[in-house]
């Protein structure tokens, strides 16, 4: 190629020198189309095709070719063509004796050709777009999956971000509540895409059934919900490039906390942080453009949404209630009872009636059991022989207090001895459990091994009295008179004596 160094030479000689074409071509060395090229451009003009690529061995397959690529549209992704596999079929199945450069060339170019391309988009203050991302993080020295709600308001470019165990639909709901309780103010209108948590039906006419939390959860905000296209991701690119950026400088180096609220309030403080930027583009930060999005946006209700997943069931015959797999145990007293649960990203919550009669933390296992022993306990006082096998009391972490306790009463009543151990454990029930960790120790150092000295002990460390281990705290029971016996107390027993 020749130089715009040359160039500019060759048209100095041609226009301004007067030189002929023959002339140039000579005092330069090159050939007269050359110089016919540098008159007409003023600089090297590139490689310019005037024929289209030819391509003997392949021009009888394109349209083949072109027609699995029509059929691959209606695949899954992962499951189309590729150049290599195109050339095999070729190969194998219709003859083709070319090499696999030319079809490599061919998808190549036919990718390039198809790519979709998009127009820019101005984003009007006071609206938002929300979706979920995942990632790896340790909370409580496990590692697990972490996913993670992010909410965009375009506008302004702030964001809020949430992590949770699951990206169920109570999490959808409670990383809205949370985002909005940051932002101080809900957006006019939110941009989803079809996640089977928010859509429970696309209808024929592209008209979405909304799964019932989502729909009483915009009913309580006044949210107007806006939806992507099926399998475009590009529709919400806002949010799309959070969750990126999010995982690459949120979640990088894997980050390490004791719980979820500790991590979420990590979070929170980054996307605070984030508001002092200024992104290319604008002059003014995010903290400073977040205002408009604010002003247009609406007031918050004066109670949040409760972001919970309702169900209702039936009590066991073992006190167990089944939820999303899992078994949680209620009071025995509801044994075969219909009660209704709540469903919160952290904790289920059970009730009867009126009343909430079970409060657990959620697990996002499957199959588990989730006990409280505190609901077992009038039963197994009951059957006292299940007690060495009762599963709700396996894992029960109680001080060593107790244990000693336990082996105390068993020692010295057996049977009587576990019972009452099992009656000083349903203390629990209606005391604290420092104020009967600490009855338990007293009781052990008076050596006041039984269930009323413990329950004596509990009531006065509640009244703030001091105790008294002695029978006048006992007024219901008979009274022991002793008394001296004389020596002619005996004659009467003795034979012969005076009547």
């Amino acid at each position: 190629m020749f130089t715009v160094e040359l160039y500019r030479k060759v048209r100095q000689a041609y226009f301004r020198e007067g030189m002929s074409k023959r002339a140039i071509a000579r005092h330069f060395g090159i050939s007269r189309d050359s110089v016919d090229k540098m008159i007409v451009y003023s600089a090297p003009p590139g490689y310019r095709r005037t024929a289209p690529i030819r391509r003997p061995k392949l021009d009888g397959f394109t349209g083949i070719i072109d027609q699995w690529f029509s059929e691959d549209r209606e695949r899954p992704r992962k499951q189309r063509h590729t150049a290599k596999r195109i050339f095999e079929r070729l190969r194998d199945e219709h003859g083709f004796a070319g090499g696999y450069t030319i079809i490599k060339d061919y998808v190549r170019e036919h990718g390039r050709r198809s790519r979709e391309m998009f127009v820019p988009l101005q984003h009007p203050p006071g609206h938002a777009q929300a979706d979920f991302g995942e990632a790896t993080v340790v909370i409580g020295g496990v590692e697990q999956k972490a996913h993670f709600f992010a909410l965009d308001l375009p506008h302004s470019d702030a964001c809020y971000v949430r992590a949770y165990p699951a990206a169920t639909a109570e999490a959808w709901m409670d990383g809205h509540v949370h985002a909005f309780a940051f932002f101080g103010r809900v957006p006019l209108s939110v941009l989803y895409d079809n996640d089977r948590c928010l859509v429970a039906r696309i209808q024929p006419d592209g008209a979405r059934r909304r799964a019932r939390l989502f729909s009483e959860f915009l009913s309580h905000y006044v949210i107007r919900d806006r939806y992507g296209r099926p399998g475009k991701g590009n529709d919400k690119g806002a949010v799309e490039g959070l969750v990126g950026y999010a995982r690459r400088n949120f979640m990088v180096p894997v980050p390490n906390f004791p719980t979820w609220d500790a991590f979420n309030l990590w979070l929170e403080d980054q996307c605070r942080r984030r508001q002092g930027d200024i992104l290319r583009g604008h002059g003014a930060t995010i903290g400073e453009r977040l205002q408009h999005d604010l002003d247009a946006m609406a007031a918050v209700p004066a109670t949040p949404f409760e972001a919970c997943d309702q169900a209702t069931g039936r009590v066991s015959s073992l006190a167990l209630v089944r939820y999303k797999t899992n078994d949680h145990s209620v009071p025995v007293a509801y044994g075969h009872r219909d009660v209704w649960i709540r469903g919160f990203v952290d904790r289920v919550v059970i009730g009867c009636g009126g009343d909430v009669i079970a409060r657990h933390p959620r697990s996002y296992d499957r199959e588990d059991m989730i006990f409280d022993p505190l609901h077992y306990l009038p039963l197994i006082e009951q059957k006292i022989g299940a007690f060495d096998q009762a599963a709700p009391l396996a894992n029960w972490d109680l001080p060593k207090a107790f244990h000693t306790l336990q082996r105390l009463m068993e020692a010295r009543l057996l049977k009587a001895g576990r019972r009452e151990y099992v009656q000083v454990l349903r203390l629990i029930e209606s005391f604290e459990m420092e104020d009967v960790h600490a009855a338990v120790k007293t009781a052990l150092q008076m050596g006041a091994i039984s269930f009323d000295a413990v329950k004596h002990l509990v009531l006065c460390r509640v009244e703030r009295r001091p105790p008294r281990l002695d029978l006048d705290v006992y007024p219901y029971l008979p009274r022991a008179k002793v008394a001296t016996t004389s020596p002619s107390s005996y004659m009467c027993l003795t034979a012969g004596g005076p009547a």
